[in-house]
Formats: C-alpha cells, structure tokens, sequence
C-alpha cells in the first residue's frame, strides 16, 4: 500500500526566525532560495527584529526550505527557528517579499 506522495501533496508552514535576521539580505535570499525549489507563499520583517514566512508546496520543496531557513544566508545568523504546519485553504501564486 502506497503512502501519499510527497511531491504533489501541498503542505503550508508558518516560520518565525530570530537572530541576526534583519540588514543581512534574509528576506531576499529567502525569496531566491524559494523560487529555486518551487515554493509559494511569503516573507517579511517583523518590528521586532525577526523575519517571519509562510511556505506552501510539496512536501519535499518545503522540507528542503524548512532546513535552509534554519540557517539562513551567509551573513545572517539564526538563534531561534520556530515553524507549525498550518491547515489552510489558500493557494499562493508565488513566493514574495512583504
């Protein structure tokens, strides 16, 4: 019996990143690094100095993300990774830059 494959199977995340995460290019190596695996969805700033995302895809494309997104670019430097999958109904287009 066959398990659910995990290339069309659309997962969606939530991630919050801390650290040195702001003035280091994150967001727009999170947008390059999103459009190279095929992820949809979002990222952007928060007040407080941390970078927040929404990921959507195939569960694979996402799993590859996840772990890039726990490091982060060269020049950042990420002391707190949080993601939750969340259950939405909502289809992103493409990846953005908020």
């Amino acid at each position: 019996m066959p398990g659910p494959d995990l290339d069309t199977r659309i997962e969606t995340y939530y991630v919050r990143v801390k650290g040195v995460v702001q003035g280091v290019g994150f967001r727009h190596h999170t947008v390059r690094r999103a459009h190279a695996l095929g992820v949809r969805g979002w990222v952007a700033n928060l007040d407080d100095g941390s970078v927040e995302a929404v990921i959507q895809g195939a569960a694979n494309q996402v799993d590859l993300m996840l772990e890039w997104l726990r490091r982060g670019p060269p020049h950042a430097r990420v002391t707190d990774f949080f993601s939750e999958e969340r259950y939405v109904e909502k289809r992103y287009e493409r990846f953005e830059q908020h």
